[in-house]
């Protein structure tokens, strides 16, 4: 039997504008807590509010690039003079306990967590068309028209790296769209390539 209790590590992308968090939010509230956010590591300081553990891991430099040279970290990067990080140790510890672990990510974050664990299940959300994303940045009200610019630019770039996901899900109704997100977890579970050695235990007997 196919162990559906086992949990995946989900790595979900798409460009600004597309959704992902509303389609997550409606994923968990779907899925009574099947899932759970991966957790990052940060050197900045906790803001006001916030708890170690629980919105990040907050290491002092020294630990953070610790835990970078000792493999500890599936990938990071810089911004604004700190460091973010996707601890390796957590998500393997969720997977064990059988939850599956949501990871909200951009491209280059994705492929070099892709590299690590390639039975990872990789899916990029993507808007029914370019005009609904353009609306949907503008609607927000948040940016301003340079940073809308720049924000569209960095979908046209990103568009050539979508092939390397493995499913993609238009993200035109929320509730469909987290369903679909469901479905190709379920999915994944079964494919042949993943389940080699239920396979070989099945035909040994």
């Amino acid at each position: 039997m196919i162990n559906e209790k086992s949990g995946k590590l989900v790595v979900i992308s798409g460009p600004s504008g597309s959704g992902k968090g509303t389609v997550l939010k409606e994923l968990f509230a779907l899925t009574d807590n099947k899932y759970k956010y991966s957790v990052s590591a940060t050197t900045r300081s906790p803001r006001e509010g916030e708890t170690d553990g629980v919105n990040y891991y907050f290491l002092s430099r020294g630990e953070f690039f610790k835990k970078t040279s000792d493999g500890d970290m599936l990938e990071y990067v810089e911004y604004s003079g700190n460091y973010y990080g996707t601890p390796k140790g957590y998500v393997r510890e969720q997977i064990k306990k059988g939850l599956n672990v949501i990871l909200e990510i951009d491209i280059q974050g994705a492929m070099k967590i892709k590299e690590k664990i390639p039975e990872g299940i990789f899916i990029y959300i993507i808007p029914p068309s370019f005009a609904e994303l353009v609306e949907r940045i503008k609607k927000r009200g948040t940016d301003s028209f340079s940073e809308i610019e720049n924000r569209l630019k960095c979908f046209y770039e990103e568009a050539g790296h979508i092939k390397d996901y493995e499913y993609i899900v238009v993200n035109g109704e929320v509730e469909s769209a987290a369903r679909q997100i469901e479905a190709i977890i379920t999915a994944d579970k079964c494919l042949v390539r993943k389940n080699k050695a239920l396979i070989e235990k099945i035909l040994r007997e």
